[in-house]
């Protein structure tokens, strides 16, 4: 008997796989009492919901017994008054798989309740890391969101700001002007929060604004079909770590194959063009093509990407992005590639995705055997663009090509779990893909902010902070050290992690191309060991070989950290620690750093010393 119990316990949590609990019934209005509350399964987060005839329905938020947003309004205006008519409620204790991710495995635990207001329904979910709620609606138009989020204190926030640096840290009564998620905000030491939204099908992205004074956001744009998000955390770090955006996205169809969604490390054309060594000049073409591939190949390393004008003129009416430029040698590539086991990557802009049938180029680049596309400078309205963008990354995923999306993109909003092949997208300040300088402490705010809405191509990893001779050279500085620029490829989470130098520079430093060449994804596990958003960030992953990196940056200030490894399975580890050298400073002498290795155990700590604007690379082998 007691190994037939044990033997239960064992299979419960398989069991509860996708599987869905009824906790509640319905009731008639009469029936329906107020104030009605939903908690997250571990109950440490409480939404509550009051109505009243008249004014509607309101909510307040609060985690760990502190309320952070009170007396919030919801619901649209444009369908008649709200009259709750039914409420129902269920949970789900399932775990998701994805293909590619933070993590091989993720526990997907909600709590759902949803009230039907006779003209429309809200449904509310609870996580354990935040709750998100969304309108179903049978009217589209002629109606306006009334959500509110009105914060019980004069917190501090940080919010997305396109290919700038964020906003941020500002006073929330101190925003005059709209804003756009996602908007992190710091409660206090032990509280954190996000707005944010999830599954985002069709409709105008969410924009927020607010008034002088206030400390009240509502919504600015158009009503639509996402989940707004609430997400929450005891410390920044959780945040980052969160799943929340996914899990609100319906899984892949079971019809489609994803096997084939392969994440990794690309080099890159575009910043090597004109860099010269040993009597070769690089540029976008074959022949400095090959010995990218060449590199990639001898180093593990899965794709090149080929950005712009290969197929002539970017922004040229006239260029065909199928039969100009340099197509011929596109096809050598990636049939040389094949032979090395190397995917290529074709850019694509929105002139030729427009004055070309996109169907049949994006079908044609397939048949070539391409890998995926990088799509920059899409036109339109932020509605239009939302539903072009989730077009092409559709017929995309029917032609198994991975999509990469620059140039002030749609925000993500966690698609990657319906569509496996929307694997990253510039919604930051790139930092060698924009026209301004990445400040430390940018870089370090975004981690917090703008990556909590899905994986970013920011192209960090140079091996050369000088960039002398470029063609496509910045007219900024560097600002990271080369230790810094190393950790930044792994801190960045993204589905391919572009890599922007010659193979002869990583070269030079061994050892940093060892800690790049060695994430190999998809990861098995990620865990933010901690954090401070505008200040510092230690991260750690698992790679698919079991290898553990951990990356470190913090902003313009010098500091000490340590690292403890109570995270590790228990056992012996050998340790690799890359960190600035004893006079590193990413504005005088970036390119030092120093190396020690020894041997290490789950109870010890990790001590690092980050320059200015600097970093540390750890690799850990058992």
């Amino acid at each position: 008997m007691k190994l037939r119990a044990l033997n239960i316990l064992l299979l419960f949590p398989l069991l509860l796989q996708a599987q869905s609990i009824y906790t509640g019934g319905s009731g008639s209005p009469a029936s329906i009492k107020f104030p009605m509350v939903i908690t997250s399964p571990n109950n440490k987060l409480q939404l509550k919901l009051n109505y009243k005839t008249g004014d509607g329905l309101n909510y307040s938020f609060t985690a760990n017994s502190k309320t952070m947003i009170v007396n919030s309004r919801l619901g649209v205006s444009g369908v008649g008054e709200p009259l709750p008519t039914r409420v129902s409620r269920h949970s789900v204790r399932s775990v998701w798989k994805p293909v590619w991710g933070k993590r091989a495995l993720v526990p997907e635990y909600y709590n759902e309740l949803t009230l039907d207001l006779k003209t429309y329904k809200v449904i509310f979910r609870a996580y354990n890391d935040g709750i998100a709620f969304k309108y179903i609606s049978p009217k589209k138009s002629g109606i306006s969101d009334l959500t509110q989020f009105n914060f019980s204190g004069n917190y501090t926030a940080w919010y997305y700001n396109g290919e700038h640096a964020n906003i941020g840290p500002e006073k929330l009564a101190d925003c005059d002007d709209k804003r756009l998620p996602v908007m992190t905000v710091k409660v206090d030491n032990n509280s954190y929060l996000a707005i944010h939204e999830a599954d985002l099908s069709s409709g105008e992205p969410m924009v927020l604004q607010s008034k002088k004074g206030e400390t009240l956001f509502s919504i600015a744009s158009q009503p639509n079909d996402a989940w707004k998000v609430l997400m929450y955390g005891t410390k920044a770090s959780e945040l980052v770590d969160s799943h929340i955006i996914e899990l609100l996205n319906p899984p892949s169809s079971k019809n489609m194959d994803y096997s084939w969604v392969k994440p990794g490390v690309a080099v890159w054309d575009w910043r090597i063009a004109g860099a010269q060594v040993g009597g070769f000049k690089y540029d976008m073409s074959l022949p400095s093509w090959k010995r990218m591939v060449d590199f990639a190949a001898a180093n593990n390393i899965r794709y090149l990407a080929l950005d712009a004008d290969w197929y002539g003129p970017e922004f040229g009416k006239e260029s065909d992005p199928l039969k100009g430029g340099k197509v011929a040698q596109v096809h050598e590539i990636i049939c040389y590639g094949k032979s090395k086991n190397v995917g290529i990557w074709l850019y694509l802009n929105d002139v030729g995705g427009r004055q070309f049938p996109i169907e049949q180029t994006l079908k044609q680049y397939s048949d070539w055997g391409a890998a995926g596309i990088k799509y920059g400078f899409m036109s339109g309205t932020p509605a239009e663009k939302n539903e072009r963008t989730r077009m092409i990354t559709e017929v995309c995923a029917k032609n198994h090509l991975l999509c990469d999306f620059h140039d002030g993109p749609v925000h993500p909003y966690g698609q990657m779990r319906t569509f496996p092949n929307a694997v990253t997208r510039e919604f930051c300040q790139a930092q060698l893909d924009g026209a301004t300088v990445l400040e430390p402490r940018t870089f370090v705010t975004s981690v917090f902010v703008n990556m909590l809405a899905g994986p970013l191509d920011m192209n960090n990893g140079l091996a050369d902070l000088n960039q002398k001779g470029r063609t496509h050279a910045p007219t900024y500085p560097t600002n990271t050290t080369l230790a810094a620029e190393a950790a930044r490829t792994l801190i960045t989470f993204s589905g391919v992690t572009v890599i922007p130098d010659i193979p002869e520079n990583y070269n030079k430093h061994p050892e940093i191309l060892q800690f790049i060449a060695a994430q190999k994804m998809p990861w098995l596990e990620s865990k933010t060991i901690k954090g401070e958003i505008g200040e510092y960030i230690v991260m750690a992953r698992q790679a698919a070989d079991k290898t553990w990196l951990i990356g470190v940056a913090t902003n313009e200030n010098a500091r000490e950290l340590d690292i403890p490894l109570s995270f590790l399975k228990k056992g012996k580890y050998h340790v690799t620690i890359i960190q600035d050298g004893d006079n590193a400073d990413y504005h005088t002498n970036n390119e030092s750093y120093k190396v020690s290795q020894r041997n290490v155990e789950t109870k010890d700590i990790i001590h690092v010393n980050l320059a200015p604007g600097g970093g540390a690379c750890i690799i850990l082998k058992q």
